[in-house]
């Protein structure tokens, strides 16, 4: 069996992509992702820029890892033509909270699988949509200071208490919103020998 690279050290990824079953050898990406602009951005736009980070992701480890495949994947959070990155700061997770309690985003899946010997490579899109309750602002100063979400795109972790912001989540495959989409994966592994049901996987 080849063996496998996940291009990030996220813990989330990492659990997730270990339901599959398949060995695999996390490290961190070794690239700056594109940081969105400040204008308003398409949906298409905002699935491009996913697609385009989970690329350069997978793209910075080939020559590192020669004989492997390596997977990557980026989330892309957008509301309204805006794109929701990583708050860093409560202020700003506070802020993007304000912005998305009451209305519907989608947080858009890149996912690139890469084969460092002959530069195949093949990916997949992943579209969740979410619609947030209507918060009012001590809600949601209480959620950011209780769970700290400030590397998470749009301010949240739905795998915590983050889940209690919610009305509707509506994701098709496990895993979207968390930030890696199983049946996309498993269906991109397949493709490159990796099969989480095939002879070898324990």
């Amino acid at each position: 069996m080849r063996s496998l690279v996940l291009a990030s050290t996220a813990a989330h990824r990492a659990a997730l992509l270990a339901r599959l079953g398949i060995p695999f050898t996390p490290e961190a990406p070794r690239c700056e992702e594109l940081v969105p602009e400040d204008r308003p951005y398409s949906a298409r736009e905002a699935s491009d820029l996913g697609l385009e980070n989970a690329r350069r992701k997978a793209e910075s480890l080939r020559g590192a890892h020669p004989g492997a495949i390596i997977l990557a994947a980026d989330q892309v959070c957008e509301c309204d033509g805006r794109i929701f990155g990583k708050p860093e700061t409560s202020a700003r997770a506070i802020d993007q909270l304000r912005a998305l309690a009451g209305k519907e985003h989608r947080l858009h899946n890149g996912l690139y699988c890469l084969d460092a010997d002959d530069g195949r490579a093949e990916t997949a899109l992943v579209v969740a949509s979410l619609r947030m309750r209507a918060l009012s602002f001590e809600e949601i100063v209480r959620y950011v200071e209780r769970e700290r979400p400030l590397r998470s795109c749009g301010g949240y972790l739905s795998e915590g208490v983050g889940v209690a912001l919610f009305s509707h989540m509506d994701a098709g495959d496990p895993g979207a919103i968390v930030g890696l989409p199983l049946l996309a994966t498993a269906e991109l592994l397949r493709g490159f020998g990796l099969d989480p049901l095939g002879a070898g996987t324990p």
